[in-house]
């Protein structure tokens, strides 16, 4: 895959704009929807059609950002609502969707307010309701990020976020990889952050009609692998754990793509 078959969007959104990462040449849509990141999908656009390249055969994938401006309190159930408009201004309907993390979130309520816009269903290192551990990780980002305490921000986001045995490997790395594309703002990544335990689909994920896979990681420490076989649990679908893994399992996982792209296919 080269940078020429990657595509940037700019979609028109209410006043506002949504990035989203389009490449593939597959006959079915794929509506990847990302995590909370400190990077927009537009500066990693390569990058992520890179490491989602497996899918680029059968699909057309799209990966959606989150909208430009953002308003204080704005909300997970708002971002739906942004992302059902991004997609009916592309004209999709029954993709694939893989919600990863936040995007899991989304995804839940995508599901639930727009059933038509769903095929299958993968939510990967999510939850359905808000638990002590995800708010106690948003709440020490968003401070961390309203004090523009960029490298502090970027310490505790590591190590929530990855394996110990990723952090010994790697660990001194990743501060100075962040620090050289460091954003010129944290104000948006604040509000995004804080909207995580606005997320509450917990009691009435029976709604989900669609086919579901669930994946977490029992060494989560942003979201708790609990909350992964919470929402397994409640909809009666297929489950995977990954015993080892945490919250970055879909970057640290080799299989994870394999795993996502079986559960389409079958």
């Amino acid at each position: 895959m080269s940078r020429r078959d990657v595509e940037v969007l700019s979609l028109p959104l209410e006043g506002t704009t949504m990035d989203c990462v389009r490449f593939g040449g597959g006959d079915r849509p794929l509506a990847l929807i990302s995590g909370l990141n400190l990077r927009s999908i537009r500066e990693r656009a390569y990058a992520l059609a890179r490491m989602y390249r497996i899918f680029a055969q059968d699909y057309t994938v799209y990966i959606f950002d989150r909208r430009e401006e953002v308003p204080p309190g704005y909300s997970v159930p708002d971002m739906a609502a942004d992302t059902a408009r991004a997609m009916d201004g592309l004209g999709l309907r029954q993709a694939d969707v893989l919600g990863i993390s936040q995007g899991g979130m989304i995804a839940q309520y995508l599901a639930l307010e727009r059933p038509e816009l769903v095929d299958r269903l993968v939510l990967a290192v999510t939850l359905s309701r808000p638990n002590e551990t995800i708010r106690q990780a948003t709440d020490r980002w968003a401070e961390l990020a309203e004090r523009d305490d960029y490298a502090g921000l970027v310490r505790d986001v590591m190590a929530r976020m990855y394996s110990d045995t990723f952090l010994e490997k790697f660990g001194r790395l990743l501060p100075a990889v962040s620090g050289a594309t460091r954003p010129p703002s944290l104000a948006r990544f604040a509000v995004l952050t804080r909207a995580c335990v606005t997320c509450d689909t917990y009691d009435r994920l029976e709604d989900i009609r669609c086919p579901v896979l669930v994946i977490g990681g029992r060494q989560d420490r942003v979201v708790t692998g609990r909350a992964s076989e919470e929402i397994a649990k409640k909809l009666g679908c297929a489950l995977y754990m990954y015993q080892d893994l945490g919250h970055s399992a879909y970057e640290e996982a080799r299989d994870f793509n394999d795993r996502v792209l079986a559960f389409l296919q079958s």
